[in-house]
């Protein structure tokens, strides 16, 4: 995932490459775990990097249009975001005491999603499955 080249408009996302979606970019490489576009924001804030919050919600957006960034809704309601290693399909574990996410293959999951949709006469497009638990790294420390 990069938002660098070498014009002043980057085609992948489609809009003016800016000191403020590098920005964005950059915190996106180094985290390694789904975190919001708050925790985003204050991760650029800690850098120094003057991006509104606005910004912040509008790149990742453009990231997740172009499937450089996964995003997905945590047990609360609220959208959390990753760039993921893999650009294959995949799936989540996330540990919802400390953020740990594994990429994991849907397996089981891909069958079931088809055999729903073929149940109900329906031609499956797309689905998509998050698994939330607690790591056993968590559960020594409770």
């Amino acid at each position: 995932m990069t938002v660098h080249s070498s014009s002043s408009h980057t085609p992948k996302l489609g809009m003016r490459t800016t000191k403020q979606r590098t920005a964005v970019v950059e915190v996106m490489q180094e985290i390694d775990r789904f975190q919001s576009a708050k925790e985003i924001h204050t991760a650029l804030q800690d850098r120094n990097a003057k991006v509104g919050l606005t910004t912040v919600y509008r790149t990742l957006q453009s990231l997740v249009d172009i499937n450089a960034v996964d995003a997905l809704h945590s047990p609360t309601g609220e959208v959390l975001y990753r760039h993921c290693e893999s650009e294959a399909h995949h799936h989540h574990l996330v540990c919802t005491k400390c953020g740990r996410t594994e990429e994991i293959d849907g397996g089981p999951i891909e069958k079931w999603a088809k055999d729903v949709a073929d149940t109900y006469g329906f031609q499956l497009t797309g689905h998509d499955a998050e698994v939330f638990g607690v790591c056993a790294k968590c559960r020594g420390n409770s």
